[in-house]
């Protein structure tokens, strides 16, 4: 049976930055990267719905050894697909990758300190042993996404389509386009579909936060100008992580001001006497749910133009011709797209196993964000949902690599995230109001009260304990496998 030093799950842009990490940190260490698809890039590679694009400027959510260097800063998938691939191929990281390999499950065995990793591939099972697992799948099905149960469904005679399988051959041009949904990918379609069809409407229950935002960087442009290119772009990585804290830090505080700044935008981008307050004013909080980015405005653009249309309301069935509203009202639609969330789906549905006990995540807490209570040698990555995804997943991984050196300098096989009191309050892994998110509490690992047991969304803080605190803590166990019982 092979084995390696570590088994990374998934070849996103999680994955790519985890081997990036080993390659140049823990240059000894030998490892694998298992993909269930059949190319890199994940999430970027999966959506080829139009418009797709990144939600975050890419000094952020790029990584932070690699500058981005394409005048947008807030790019389409394509961009972002080729920066992930060149990131792949300078460092050497395409042969490390093994397509079409869906991990099953993985059990850990205490006696021989390692994993054994149930693999399927090309319709055989295949076994990889590692001393460690490193989980960057995200934490969403790839193979479905959310579709809530419709009434009259099977009546209406166009096409249903969902974002996460968007049919390559699909005409929308000239054709009257609904989209059910409010969310990132909502306000992502509308403007895209609605270059060449007919009228596309957003169909919302209930409104979402969203803000215009220059889809160039001028600052990080001009400073490239300037500064040798690294020094640009690190520079220009500070400045935006520290106006993405700002706004987060500013609507958490003072919520009603907030929301009151991004009504004057949005009146301000709207034709005069649009009715803000019915289709752009959420029942929540600024930033209790992900705030909706749109570039340059083009959702509000497209409004203006008569492009697009906003309709707040709830759907009583759909129709042969469209869908009727419980306000009585009927949208005739060609297409109807169900723009309605993600399914989550945590460490990519592999089932795990500790000696033979099977791992119930609900009952297991995470330990600094990256690994969980009662799971030797298995990490994973999960970012922020206040900020740039990456910006967590560039300081979980510098860490790891840490943690891993620490192991080796002394001897240790074995490293165990151990709760002091069992019986300590929990809380939902994720303080997300998202619906996918609420949907899945119950199958989600969970979250202690105070450090080290908190899913921290702030990166300054994690910039203390990831990348310049101890790799030791009194609740991580190391152990030596002859020397079985050795303690921290």
């Amino acid at each position: 049976m092979e084995h390696v030093d570590v088994l990374i799950v998934g070849a996103g842009i999680s994955g790519i930055g985890a081997a990036y990490y080993l390659r140049t940190h823990v240059p000894a260490a030998t490892f694998t990267i298992l993909e269930a698809r059949g190319a890199t890039g994940g999430t970027w590679d999966l959506f080829r719905y139009p418009g797709i694009r990144s939600d975050s400027d890419l000094h952020t959510f790029g990584y932070e050894f690699k500058p981005w260097r394409d005048r947008q800063s807030i790019a389409g998938a394509d961009k972002i697909l080729a920066y992930l691939r060149e990131t792949a191929r300078e460092h050497d990281l395409d042969r490390d990758v093994r397509f079409h390999h869906r991990v099953l499950s993985a059990d850990w065995s205490s006696a021989d300190a390692r994993w054994v990793a149930e693999v399927e591939h090309d319709g055989e099972r295949i076994r990889i042993s590692a001393n460690w697992i490193f989980c960057a799948s995200g934490y969403y099905r790839y193979d479905e996404g959310y579709t809530p149960h419709f009434a009259g469904r099977d009546a209406f005679t166009g096409p249903i389509v969902h974002p996460q399988h968007w049919p390559e051959d699909l005409d929308y041009a000239g054709k009257r386009v609904v989209v059910i949904g409010s969310g990132a990918t909502a306000v992502t379609l509308v403007p895209a579909l609605a270059t060449t069809a007919a009228h596309v409407t957003m169909l919302q229950r209930t409104p979402s936060y969203v803000m215009p935002v220059p889809s160039v960087d001028a600052i990080a442009n001009r400073l490239r100008t300037l500064l040798p290119e690294r020094r640009a772009y690190a520079l220009s990585r500070r400045l935006n992580i520290a106006k993405q804290a700002g706004v987060w830090k500013f609507a958490q505080r003072f919520p009603t001001i907030a929301r009151k700044i991004i009504r004057a935008v949005n009146v301000k981008a709207l034709p005069p006497g649009y009715p803000v307050d019915e289709h752009f004013n959420p029942p929540y909080g600024p930033w209790d749910q992900r705030l909706c980015a749109v570039p340059d405005g083009d959702l509000f653009r497209a409004i203006r133009k008569d492009r697009a249309a906003v309709v707040t309301d709830r759907i009583e069935t759909f129709t042969p011709t469209g869908i009727r509203l419980a306000a009585g009202r009927e949208l005739e639609a060609d297409i109807i797209v169900t723009a309605t969330g993600l399914n989550l789906q945590p460490f990519g549905g592999a089932a795990l196993r500790v000696d033979g006990e099977a791992v119930h995540l609900p009952d297991h807490v995470a330990f600094k964000g990256m690994m969980l209570s009662g799971v030797p040698n298995f990490a994973f990555a999960i970012g922020y949902t206040n900020a740039s995804w990456t910006l967590k997943v560039g300081l979980l991984c510098e860490h790891f690599c840490r943690l891993l050196n620490h192991m080796r300098e002394h001897g240790y096989d074995v490293c165990v995230p151990v709760r002091p009191d069992p019986d300590a309050p929990t809380r939902p892994l994720l303080d997300f109001g998202a619906g996918y998110v609420q949907r899945a509490l119950d199958q989600l690992p969970r979250q202690g009260e105070k450090a080290p047991w908190v899913m921290s969304m702030n990166y300054q803080a994690d910039v203390k304990v990831l990348r310049n605190g101890p790799v030791v803590d009194p609740d991580l166990r190391f152990e030596a496998r002859d020397r079985a019982g050795v303690g921290r």
